[in-house]
């Protein structure tokens, strides 16, 4: 078994224990509901330079410790005052020491500021459960890994996520993933540099990717971005945004680092 099967195993049991029946009624009342705010998907389209989603993370199965003290509101308020244009917030707990109450509290922070930035909910979703926590908690888009899931699986929750407002952002690593991805009609496909099963990084993996990803979707790189030389390599792929973590919670000048990544033409 590697390692996401682990972490999918863990999370579809993990989850099963909450699961319970999500109507249309009740997805269709959180999109009523959902703050006012730019969407997701048009945060991620700069007039000029790189988009950045901003992540919040703890801690990896592949990095181990990266800031285990870090307050997830304090995080976000450096990545707002410096000007991302959207922030990631991963709410794993058992391999990434984040929660659910990361998101509550960091979109509170956000709200009702100028410009807020839209929330992305960071964790392995395999029932829509996980939509009507990530819409309650002012989440504007949700994480569908396609690796980790059956087709099925990929439509219940795009579907579920639509009807609650929020957008999806379809996560690949292969051709034959982008294939599958692209079946759904996706609006946002990120291409994760790092293979989930070995958690090795290589940018390779966006530059073989995204051309392939028509220019209507919003195309995103993730991982294995840590300067500008990354960064600029990330943009010449075709890439609209680059999600940032590791790099961003290690870093001592957070707000020079995300002018650098917009400054990417």
């Amino acid at each position: 078994m590697d390692k996401l099967d682990e972490i999918m195993a863990w999370k579809r049991q993990e989850v099963a224990q909450r699961s319970r029946p999500v109507t249309d009624s009740e997805l269709e009342r959180l999109a009523r509901l959902q703050r006012s705010g730019q969407r997701f998907r048009d945060a991620l389209r700069r007039d000029s330079g790189l988009a950045l989603i901003s992540e919040i993370k703890r801690r990896s199965p592949s990095a181990g410790a990266i800031k285990e003290a870090a307050d997830a509101v304090e995080q976000a308020r450096q990545y707002y005052n410096a000007g991302t244009d959207a922030i990631s917030v991963l709410t794993d707990e058992k391999f990434f020491q984040g929660h659910i109450r990361d998101l509550w509290e960091v979109n509170d922070l956000l709200a009702n500021r100028p410009d807020t930035p839209p929330t992305l909910r960071k964790d392995f979703f395999v029932d829509p459960i996980q939509i009507v926590e990530a819409a309650e908690a002012g989440a504007g888009a949700i994480l569908i890994i396609v690796r980790a899931l059956s087709d099925d699986e990929m439509r219940r929750l795009y579907d579920a996520a639509t009807l609650a407002g929020l957008d999806s952002l379809f996560e690949v690593h292969s051709a034959p993933e982008l294939e599958r991805a692209l079946q759904m009609k996706p609006k946002i496909v990120g291409v994760n540099n790092r293979d989930l099963g070995r958690f090795v990084t290589d940018l390779a993996y966006s530059e073989e990717l995204i051309p392939q990803i028509p220019s209507d979707i919003v195309r995103i790189s993730e991982s294995g971005i840590w300067n500008q030389e990354d960064a600029e390599r990330a943009r010449e792929t075709g890439a609209d945004a680059v999600l940032i973590g590791e790099a961003l919670m290690r870093c001592d000048d957070v707000e020079a680092f995300i002018e650098m990544i917009h400054s990417v033409n």
